[in-house]
């Protein structure tokens, strides 16, 4: 229950983009904060709550995240702006992060090697179904009650949660002691921020100076350099903040990176695509998630069958036709999206790419998990979580960037193509309108792309103008959107390769490795 409520919030955000953009009045750029203030906080957060779990206990942690996380999110149903909104994402980061490595800390130390396969199936369904059903259970919500219950549906079930931890979970405290890396913590904080802020507001300082002389392009530069200088550091860390030697399991490795892809691709998918729905073909935040219902029936269906198989054949193979399927689901899905799709003209495009996922979540996990000794458990735990969410973080903002800089782009094509049908006194004003809207920010929950037209119009021409202005934000959008989602579509595609590097250990091998894993819990 917990873990489904943390991812839900992942990606329950992106349907109420348009709401949450309309009723607290923001632009694109600024709601962009909402989501990845979240995912970037969740994050860099992992590391450090796997280790206070090993100290003081899984279910003393998970329950503290659990009260974090339903505290943070009644907040976010009370803010009036959306920089309170920002504030109480980030608590909500918080509690996620505490709550989240705990998750598989006590799958690992609770089932025996021969049935993790199937327990880390349980979880990986769990995620694959809730990261899916995010868009869909929100635009419910959205549509009949309101944007703000998104959040406030979390206090219910975290009560009950909480309450059933206390009954359920065993409390296990390995009573390992580790040492606070905090300059490895202020490294990957500072990093990454600098990072996901520069990709999120480039297009809006135009990829040239953002304060004091400072550059959005120094920015993600200086980003990047601390991200490198935060992995020097930990190789010379008695107890690094990541711990690098798990990554000498070449499973594991390669298990991280499909988990940082797929997170890449998904969040890359949900963005633009959740805005197309609402502001370009009009439907409600109910109809555009019930339109990506069935990649999370189909997602839900497969998954427990990819856990078992996985267990019986190994992961290789399932991951690799998984990923395939899903970047095939998701290819398809974007060719098709036009001006006059319906919710039928995605049908089948979803249900390969839920199909792709099911096959995808439960196989990672065992991938990542099952060689991985309980007594390291947490630390490889919050390693997975971390660079699944790192995947989600930096392909929001490469998205959301390209995106932006895409519209820009096409506004005011399509601006100059459909102004010849206006009165010559008024074509460059309504070019002019277009080509400013990148720097003032996008507005996309009105169906339109934040041009503000000057006033003192006669009736006959405002109205022309207004259609010809709805007519460029859609032609320019979806131009814009099908540009964007060349990169994550090719990005999953060579991703489906990398399944290859996966190491099959023989049977015999992988019978002696579960005895010695037995041995090891038993002393």
């Amino acid at each position: 229950m917990g873990f489904f409520m943390i991812l839900l919030d992942t990606t329950i955000v992106n349907v109420a983009i348009p709401a949450m953009s309309a009723g607290l009045n923001t632009t694109l750029d600024q709601i962009l904060w909402v989501l990845n203030a979240y995912i970037l906080v969740y994050a860099v957060l992992l590391i450090t709550a796997g280790r206070l779990g090993d100290l003081y206990g899984q279910r003393t942690l998970f329950a503290i995240g659990l009260f974090v996380f339903t505290l943070a999110s009644a907040l976010c149903g009370l803010s009036q702006n959306v920089n309170e909104l920002i504030a109480a994402r980030i608590l909500q980061g918080v509690g996620g992060a505490l709550l989240t490595p705990q998750t598989l800390s006590i799958i690992t130390s609770l089932f025996p090697p021969e049935r993790r396969g199937a327990a880390f199936g349980v979880w990986g369904g769990v995620a694959g179904l809730a990261t899916l059903a995010g868009p869909t259970i929100g635009g419910a919500i959205i549509t009949y009650i309101s944007w703000r219950w998104i959040f406030f549906i979390n206090v219910p079930i975290g009560i009950a949660a909480l309450v059933a931890t206390f009954v359920i979970i065993p409390d296990l405290r390995p009573g390992r002691h580790h040492g606070w890396d905090v300059i490895g913590v202020l490294l990957a904080t500072a990093g990454l921020f600098g990072i996901v802020f520069g990709l999120i507001e480039g297009q809006r300082y135009n990829w040239a100076e953002f304060a004091y002389g400072v550059t959005i392009p120094e920015i993600i530069i200086a980003g990047m350099a601390l991200i490198a200088v935060f992995i020097v550091w930990e190789r010379f860390q008695q107890e690094p903040l990541v711990p690098l030697s798990l990554f000498a399991e070449r499973n594991f490795a390669v298990a991280n990176w499909i988990a940082a892809a797929i997170s890449f691709g998904m969040l890359s998918l949900f963005l633009p695509i959740t805005i197309y729905l609402q502001s370009v073909r009009g439907f409600s935040a109910l109809t555009a998630g019930l339109t990506l219902a069935p990649m999370s029936v189909t997602s839900m269906f497969f998954a427990p069958f990819a856990g078992r198989l996985a267990d019986r054949v190994g992961a290789k193979y399932i991951l690799t036709t998984g990923i395939t399927l899903f970047t095939i689901g998701f290819g398809t899905l974007a060719i098709v999206a036009g001006r006059d799709s319906t919710w039928l003209t995605f049908l089948l495009p979803a249900i390969i790419a839920g199909a792709g996922m099911g096959m995808t979540f439960a196989p990672m996990t065992t991938l990542a998990m099952r060689n991985i000794s309980p007594r390291v458990a947490g630390a490889a735990s919050g390693v997975l979580n971390t660079t699944r969410q790192l995947g989600a973080a930096i392909g929001s903002a490469v998205v959301a960037a390209i995106l932006q800089s895409h519209l820009a782009t096409t506004l005011h094509d399509q601006a100059i193509s459909h102004a010849a049908s206006l009165p010559v006194a008024f074509r460059a004003q309504f070019i002019a309108a277009f080509s400013s809207v990148a720097s003032n920010g996008f507005e996309i929950g009105t169906g339109q792309s934040g041009a503000k037209l000057p006033p003192g119009l006669p009736p006959a021409v405002a109205s022309q103008i207004s259609a010809l202005a709805h007519d460029v934000f859609v032609s320019a959008y979806i131009d814009a959107m099908k540009s964007t989602l060349v990169v994550p579509i090719a990005f999953l595609a060579f991703t489906a390769l990398t399944t290859l590097l996966i190491r099959r250990k023989p049977a015999a091998q992988q019978a002696e490795t579960a005895r010695e894993e037995v041995r090891a819990a038993a002393g």
